[in-house]
């Protein structure tokens, strides 16, 4: 690993990307006017470290595409993957410990090249909150991996959900959303960002750079990944974050 690794140093590290690189819209903006798509992601990883992979949350992904993108990326370089839909959106978390293996260790060519970021397990909207569910398959993660839980129903967001996640040193996905607002609490040793706004104002860039800072100081690597669309604004806005 580089001196990227979040526990290399009493200071927490910075890792700001996008929720996804595949997209020819960013051209010329991002992408050069002539890349090949094939060369998207190794362009995307020499100018920012982070990328979330929504492709795991309806399949499998083989060992062999997880090895190519190791090949085609930085050392430090990390990936985010987010939990399959039948773990977070069909089971629900409910006997979900025989999937979930399999997508965990599925997980492993990211995990042993030591560019495994935080799993994201984004629950459903209308998943009420089951503080005992969330509890036993929590107890099934092992702990070689971190893990961030993006809760879309008001009702997670309360001291005992908070508890559980910090006994496991898990991260409250601090997900920005126009029908939800996540509360600002940390329970983990690292803190990650979904930023989902289309435009920041300097003034907002400039405070959430200032809230980055204040985590990193106090010893926690900070995750931050913007909206992926149509323009590479989101791209842009990691990449202003990562200059400072």
């Amino acid at each position: 690993m580089s001196d990227n690794n979040p526990t290399s140093s009493s200071a927490g590290a910075l890792y700001a990307g996008t929720s996804g690189f595949a997209y020819p819209s960013w051209k010329p903006s991002f992408y050069p006017e002539k890349l090949a798509s094939a060369k998207f992601l190794s362009y995307y990883a020499s100018r920012l470290n982070l990328v979330e992979v929504n492709y795991t949350f309806r399949r499998i992904a083989s060992a062999s595409t997880f090895q190519k993108w190791v090949e085609a990326t930085p050392a430090g370089f990390q990936f985010s993957p987010k939990a399959h839909m039948k773990i977070t959106h069909s089971l629900k978390l409910n006997n979900a410990e025989e999937f979930t293996r399999l997508f965990l260790n599925s997980l492993d060519p990211l995990h042993e090249a030591g560019r495994l970021a935080p799993i994201l397990f984004q629950l459903a909207p209308s998943f009420k909150a089951d503080p005992e569910r969330l509890k036993e398959f929590i107890r099934l993660l092992p702990k070689s991996k971190r893990y961030t839980f993006e809760f879309r129903h008001a009702s997670w967001f309360d001291e005992p959900i908070y508890a559980t996640l910090r006994d496991f040193n898990i991260a409250l996905c601090q997900a920005e959303s126009e029908k939800l607002e996540t509360p600002d609490v940390v329970t983990a040793d690292f803190v990650y960002l979904r930023l989902r706004k289309e435009d920041y104002t300097p003034e907002e860039l400039a405070a959430l750079a200032g809230q980055i800072a204040a985590h990193r100081n106090s010893g926690r690597s900070v995750y931050a990944l913007f909206k992926h669309e149509e323009t590479p604004a989101g791209a842009l806005y990691a990449e202003k974050l990562m200059k400072g």
